[in-house]
């Protein structure tokens, strides 16, 4: 196991892995831009180094301020948390060269897979049902009308090497393709240096199931059960929950099984999510697939007993998977809200600003929250807007749903503007509460009746 491991990010995810460390008996370095200088992951790690001002692309996008940062301390290991760097294939290839492990897959598995048109080939090949579409990427709008034309409207554009909603437009008519190709183009060349773009049969509404995968070096990969993400606004994931109420034990073997074949044909090591789109006839389709821990891990550690942090650890320190198919059960219900500093009435518009009180929720058996906040914080405007995660875990569903309403009843957070009002009414409203929902119901039944009052 290693001695040291840098933790190249910052916020709650931050401080979710020093918290891993510290029980493995592993020691950790904090990095933090100037405006993160009192963040709480800067205190709780053994040490901390400063990497940069405020700005992002000067802090932790910078690679080489982190990877001098890890010489100096005699770090052994970086963990990149999830955004930021956490599926940059050039700063894994730097760690590996420099004999520095990075904390997830290799870097040929993320370039696999972080360009969506040969991750689809990929799965083809591993016969891993893909969304009906382009075989590869789409030279020019004339290209990209015919396609349409093939496969029928409505349709998505999506940049070949995209992610976080960035670079997707959905298209309904041949009309509108020209203004869209375009203008997804030039965000993706912006976001990601390349204006690749493939064209994608829109399946809507669905539902967006991803399967939480683990892979060692030694060939083993298993899943650990499904986490359904369906309420999304604009492409965002809002509220999560393990297991879908739509998955069959028959149907969950089978979108398991294939989130296991999709991992095995790019030899994945590590934790990652197989992401897919299941309509409305209960067909399934892979999406795209996270070669990192994602936001919403802590309902999948609910469910299963497994804490999947250090179980990255473990398996980036050379040590096998140790678990087997039959080992993963399971076991109640859980459910994620994800905590903002945002204003819903004004369009979700971020709300950073020092927090004068904070009560986070707790007690009674089946409640965890994940944050990077404390009374007298200032969150800085620079990042996003994510200030915790309320997990909650019942022995079903509906005790769940409940807890999730006790523990948003209890959350203050004075001083800044939240989303918990918005999470309290979305977790509340009956289609939610019967499980009846798709991606279609927050931005088109939920929010147009909504009001902050309400």
């Amino acid at each position: 196991m290693f001695q040291k491991v840098l933790i190249a990010n910052r916020g709650e995810i931050a401080v979710r892995v020093i918290r891993a460390c510290r029980e493995l008996g592993i020691r950790t370095v904090a990095v933090y831009s100037e405006a993160d200088k009192d963040a709480l992951h800067t205190e709780l790690a053994d040490e901390a180094i400063c990497i940069g001002p405020a700005k992002a692309a000067d802090s932790y996008l910078n690679v080489t301020q982190i990877l001098s940062a890890a010489v100096v301390t005699n770090a052994q290991a970086i963990h990149p948390g999830f955004g930021f760097l956490s599926e940059n294939s050039r700063f894994a290839s730097m760690c590996e060269e420099m004999n520095i492990t990075f904390i997830g897959p290799t870097s040929e598995t993320i370039d696999a897979m972080g360009n969506k048109i040969n991750a689809r080939r990929l799965m083809l090949d591993a016969k891993v049902p893909v969304i009906p579409g382009s075989d590869g990427a789409v030279s020019d709008v004339a290209e990209a009308l015919t396609i349409a034309e093939e496969i029928g409207y409505p349709v998505m554009l999506k940049a070949a090497a995209g992610g976080g909603g960035k670079g997707i437009r959905k298209v309904l008519s041949a009309e509108e393709l020209p203004q869209h190709f375009a203008s997804a183009q030039q965000e993706a060349k912006a976001a990601f240096g390349n204006d690749d773009m493939y064209l994608e049969k829109i399946i809507y509404p669905a539902r967006h199931i991803e399967v939480q995968i683990l892979g060692d070096r030694f060939g083993n990969v298993i899943h650990l059960g499904e986490r359904d993400c369906s309420l999304q606004r604009n492409n965002q994931k809002v509220l999560e929950e393990s297991p879908s109420i739509v998955i069959s034990e028959e149907k969950r073997s089978a979108i398991g099984g294939a989130a296991v074949r999709a991992a095995k044909a790019v030899s994945y090591q590590n934790a990652g999510t197989i992401e897919f789109l299941m309509d409305q006839a209960g067909d399934f389709y892979f999406m795209e697939m996270n070669t990192r821990i994602q936001v919403e891990h802590p309902i999948t550690e609910m469910v299963t007993g497994v804490d999947l942090v250090k179980k990255q650890l473990e398996i980036a320190s050379g040590e096998p998977l140790g678990l087997q198919q039959k080992d993963i059960t399971l076991t109640g219900h859980a459910i994620e809200c994800r905590i903002n500093a945002e204003n819903p009435a004004f369009n979700f518009a971020p709300s950073p600003g020092t927090i004068h009180n904070l009560f986070l929720p707790s007690g009674g058996l089946g409640l965890r929250v994940d944050s990077g906040m404390y009374s007298g914080y200032t969150i800085p405007p620079y990042y996003d807007s994510m200030i915790a995660k309320i997990i909650v875990h019942g022995a079903n569903r509906f005790e769940a749903l409940m807890k999730m309403q006790r523990a948003l009843g209890e959350l203050v957070t004075e001083g800044v503007v939240t989303n918990a009002d918005f999470q309290m009414d979305l977790i509340s409203h009956p289609q939610v509460v019967a499980g009846d929902y798709d991606t279609a119901f927050l931005q088109e039944v939920f929010l147009p009746d909504w009001t902050p009052e309400a």
